[in-house]
């Protein structure tokens, strides 16, 4: 039986996704960021949630782990090499380490450039990704701790899972993402019409998400920092594409 997904908004532009497997009653909260519509999401869906998976530290993902520990002691797993700074870990994982959830094989990516020890968890049977702020529909996140090389290496990682691989992102981020894309890969058609549709389906007020990771490397320029036709746009056809990555990235810090 697959297993079954609730994805809601919290804060003012998270996304919180509920992952439950109806035969062992088990459900997954992905990251912690407000108590408020995670409970609304659980009452409505009739779940009791067992587990949590943090990705990183930020507060914008951790907020409500505490109450929603107490109100039902879940099993919370988290980054090893962020440890020191959440509160409320019960089991450390890291690069390459497997867990099973849900009847579910998790596997760990490490993903370092948001944040030093950012990790995403990666539900190879049902082809499942949750990239919190690493990778967003048509972007990646800010790099706070890291550096664009390392971020480019965490998204060639991604890169290699499936292209039918349905990614589950940490922000409402995509037209703001699609907006920019258009401005550094102008001549990408696939990309044009992504951004009709997801203008479209924020005026209608739908959620943009999930993805996929072929959608991704379609249309998405940290994925295409090798590609010819963004090399030419960016007036860097003999550059690098860690450089490429970096000087993407600066343009959107400025955008």
């Amino acid at each position: 039986m697959p297993l079954e997904i609730e994805q809601f908004m919290a804060r003012s532009d998270n996304f919180c996704v509920l992952v439950h497997n109806p035969e062992s009653h088990s459900t997954i909260c992905i990251d912690a960021p407000e108590e408020g519509p995670i409970l609304a999401a659980l009452e409505r869906t009739g779940w009791n949630l067992t587990h949590i998976l943090i990705t990183h530290h930020h507060g914008d993902h951790v907020e409500a782990l505490k109450p929603l520990k107490h109100r039902f002691t879940p099993k919370v797993t988290g980054p090893r090499g962020e440890a020191g700074k959440i509160d409320g870990l019960d089991e450390l994982v890291g690069d390459g380490d497997a867990i099973s959830i849900c009847d579910e094989p998790i596997e760990i990516i490490e993903t370092p450039g948001h944040t030093a020890g950012h990790i995403c968890y990666f539900f190879p049977k049902s082809k499942l990704l949750f990239a919190a702020d690493t990778l967003f529909a048509m972007g990646c996140g800010r790099l706070f701790e890291k550096s664009p090389a390392d971020m480019q290496k965490s998204f060639d990682r991604l890169a290699a899972l499936p292209d039918d691989t349905e990614v589950y992102c940490g922000h409402e981020y995509t037209l703001a993402n699609a907006r920019f894309a258009i401005t550094v890969d102008p001549d990408n058609e696939a990309l044009r019409q992504r951004l009709r549709t997801v203008e479209a389906q924020r005026q209608a007020g739908e959620m943009t998400l999930p993805t996929t990771i072929g959608l991704e490397k379609q249309t998405n320029p940290y994925f295409r920092t090798s590609d010819p036709a963004l090399k030419n746009a960016l007036g860097m056809v003999d550059a690098s594409p860690a450089e490429v990555f970096a000087e993407i990235r600066a343009r959107k810090d400025r955008f």
